[in-house]
């Protein structure tokens, strides 16, 4: 099954809370089964300030309490992807809750290649730093609910989508239908395999709830993260009324104008661990490893 939409089930409406992360402009979700109080957290944040070096689970402990005021049952933390803009706090919530985390099979693609910019030859690469990894088409549980994953690639190499009762986790494809698409620009996207996978997502039915994975605030409105099959169709500034040719013309030269996202080598040595900080060495501390020269885009070009 290659980037199959599959039907949500009409009749199965999870309750859906984001939480907006302003310094990065991504969106954490909690999913939940209103009969049962089962949910799902998916691509929870975990803090990291660049200048200082201080890490933090503000964000995560923010879901945390949300869930616990809920009474709701952590049964899944999925990631969408690994992400270039933070860290992701997969593992740490995985420590408070005990649920499994998940991600999309496509995973060990990325921790190869990755894997070897950072020369980490100890790092293992099957994707054993998750609980499962999900196959295009498998299927999940939010209580009473059943989730199924889309096969997304085109800004990653292993991104999926999360088809959750209506409501549709499709990470960075489509953002607000003013803010466009994401990028296809880094180590393994193409902007082809993103026209492929949006098509996918937009053939799903027009009701279906749209859940993105950032906002930028495009014009200084307030953040803004739901919108629908239906309004994305109609009305999204790089897909309605374009052609794949076009839209790929769009998308190449938008990111040519685009700098590095400023965590990128940051937060994938982070991401392709689960989440896991790197082992402290011998006196105590943690160290991230930068590589130089790894990727264009400096300042001066």
């Amino acid at each position: 099954m290659s980037l199959q939409a599959i039907a949500p089930i009409a009749a199965q409406k999870p309750d859906v809370r984001g939480f907006y992360h302003a310094r990065t402009g991504s969106v954490q979700y909690v999913v939940s089964d209103p009969q049962t109080g089962a949910c799902a957290i998916i691509d929870p944040v975990l803090d990291y300030d660049e200048k200082s070096g201080a890490t933090a689970t503000v964000e995560a402990d923010a879901i945390l309490a949300y869930v616990a005021e809920r009474k709701l049952k952590v049964t899944w933390i999925l990631d969408t992807h690994p992400h270039a803009d933070h860290f992701s706090a997969a593992a740490y919530l995985k420590e408070k809750t005990g649920a499994p985390t998940a991600i999309g099979e496509r995973i060990v693609d990325v921790q190869r290649l990755w894997s070897g910019l950072y020369n980490l030859p100890g790092l293992a690469t099957d994707g054993s730093q998750w609980d499962r990894l999900f196959a295009d088409g498998d299927t999940f549980n939010v209580g009473q609910i059943e989730g199924r994953v889309m096969f997304s690639p085109g800004h990653t190499l292993a991104s999926v989508t999360y088809v959750i009762g209506d409501a549709a986790f499709v990470h960075d494809t489509l953002f607000m239908p003013d803010s466009g698409t994401a990028r296809a620009d880094f180590p393994g996207g193409d902007a082809r395999r993103l026209w492929e996978t949006i098509q996918a997502i937009l053939s799903l039915p027009e009701d279906t709830r749209i859940f993105t994975g950032h906002d930028y605030q495009p014009d200084g409105r307030p953040p803004l993260w739901e919108s629908t099959v239906g309004a994305e169709k109609r009305d999204n500034s790089h897909v309605a009324g374009r052609s794949a040719e076009d839209f790929i013309r769009l998308r190449k030269a938008r990111d040519a104008t685009l700098p590095m996202p400023k965590l990128i080598l940051h937060a994938l040595q982070v991401n392709i661990r689960g989440g896991r900080l790197p082992e402290p060495e011998d006196n105590g501390r943690r160290y991230l490893k930068i590589p130089l020269d790894a990727l264009s885009g400096g300042a001066w070009e």
